[in-house]
């Protein structure tokens, strides 16, 4: 489903660069440039299908959490990455693997937030996600409340590891 809806943003970002003036354009991350570039070979088939895997997404995230009142995970796949990567792989042809935990609540107009559940070894923050039914937007914060109260209170950050 997110190979699907990276191929119709894809392409929606590609005409949307293409409608820019080039003194404006050359302004664009070489990263979203290049992601964007293969928009221009995609077909009409490509960004249709892709298009449908939002819905897809949708149905498939509202049934996933239908059983259950919450859903904890992780925010992201990695606590962090290189500062002047655009994304964790830095590869524009696989943007959206560190939104691989977000993207089904945000598509799917389920309330969700990010909250801090600790710190690597390193200091780096680690994102707890908390999902919730549709339209039960305050008891997720309710619960992101109460994590907060029984985790106690965080330690300031940044903050050097050891110290």
């Amino acid at each position: 489903m997110a190979d699907g809806m990276d191929r119709f943003w894809r392409m929606r970002s590609y005409l949307d660069m293409q409608a820019l003036p080039e003194a404006r354009r050359a302004k664009v991350l070489p990263y979203i440039r290049d992601w964007v570039a293969s928009g221009a070979t995609l077909s009409g088939a490509d960004v249709f299908t892709g298009y449908s895997q939002m819905a897809a997404l949708r149905e498939a995230a509202v049934a996933a959490i239908a059983p259950f009142d919450y859903v904890l995970s992780p925010t992201s796949p990695v606590p962090s990455y290189p500062a002047q990567w655009a994304s964790p792989l830095n590869d524009p042809a696989q943007p959206f693997e560190h939104i691989a935990f977000t993207l089904p609540s945000n598509m799917s107009d389920q309330p969700a937030l990010s909250i801090n559940a600790g710190f690597t070894r390193a200091g780096l923050p680690i994102g707890l996600q908390i999902v919730g039914q549709r339209h039960d937007d305050l008891g997720v914060l309710q619960l992101g409340q109460a994590w907060q109260d029984l985790r106690g209170a965080a330690p300031a950050w940044p903050f050097s590891p050891g110290a």
